[in-house]
């Protein structure tokens, strides 16, 4: 089975299919270029400062970087991209009632990075999660070209329909060449992991991934993207990373205040609220980012 490409007009329907059929899609062109250099520019310092990891599957010659929301204003443009969402609502909405940014990752591919080990990142919660839920759909988005000589990933179209145990032949394994701008969508149960780095220059890629909001999200976004910075987002933005309730009651909390000083049981959106009005209840993440569109 190979690797599915569309253009930036193909319809949500056709990108929930390829991820139905094959695990996985490139849509091409989907990134102006000048968008591409905003991520660039804002993402070089730390990058620059950034360490090199120290392990097989983080990658020796590879630095990753976090905490994207509260660092890049152009990756949370991403993050919300409706073309995104439109497909994100398809591919995870059949298992939950609303999702969240589940992991924001940039990943530079420094020369001489080995190929990462093949993996399903449904993997991240264990074995616990029956395969008929789909756990993840997530993006990688080009900032450089990915070339078949600087580590494109590398994808196993229809290994999210294998059992477990099956490895994949060497003809099995695609690579996810694109142009800068374009993106890799996939869900948490496909093969995949980075490719190898045999040329001279790094390969810079974002990592958005999206999981349903009754999941605990891989990267911490509480911490990584506090009240103090998330109250200078945008709600759309603030619920999609969890500053909302998943459901009727999942994710509510009582503030840590003295008797009387506060409200009890209520949507984490009354953090951003000047005053002490009721708070209404708290609609899903993908409710906020519907009714703002």
């Amino acid at each position: 089975m190979e690797l599915r490409y569309v253009s930036a007009d193909a319809s949500a329907d056709e990108i929930t299919d390829a991820i139905t059929r094959e695990g996985a899609v490139v849509v091409e062109g989907l990134l102006a270029d000048e968008s591409v250099r905003r991520v660039r520019k804002e993402l070089a310092p730390y990058l620059a400062a950034g360490r090199r990891g120290v392990d097989e599957f983080g990658g020796f010659s590879t630095k990753r970087i976090g905490a994207l929301m509260a660092r890049s204003p152009a990756c949370r443009e991403l993050a919300l991209d409706p073309y995104i969402l439109a497909a994100c609502d398809q591919v995870l909405e059949p298992y939950c009632d609303g999702y969240q940014l589940h992991f924001t990752q940039a990943v530079q591919i420094g020369p001489g990075q080995g190929a990462q080990p093949l993996h399903r990142d449904r993997g991240v919660w264990g074995k616990y999660l029956n395969r008929s839920v789909e756990t993840q759909f997530s993006t990688i988005w080009a900032i450089d070209d990915f070339r078949m000589d600087n580590g494109a990933t590398q994808v196993v179209p229809g290994s999210h329909l294998w059992d477990a145990s099956r490895e994949p032949r060497s003809e099995e394994v695609a690579v996810a060449t694109m142009r800068a701008g374009s993106v890799l969508l996939y869900n948490g149960s496909v093969l995949h992991g980075g490719g190898a780095n045999r040329s001279e220059s790094d390969r810079l890629g974002v990592l958005l991934h999206y999981c349903p909001s009754w999941l605990r999200q891989e990267e911490n976004q509480y911490l990584s993207c506090p009240p103090e910075i998330a109250r200078t987002l945008s709600p759309e933005l603030r619920a999609l990373m969890g500053y909302a309730k998943g459901g009727y009651v999942l994710g509510f909390f009582s503030p840590p205040v003295g008797p009387g000083e506060g409200p009890e049981l209520v949507a984490p959106a009354v953090l951003f609220e000047d005053d002490d009005r009721p708070v209404a209840p708290a609609k899903s993440a993908a409710e906020v980012i519907r009714s703002s569109k």
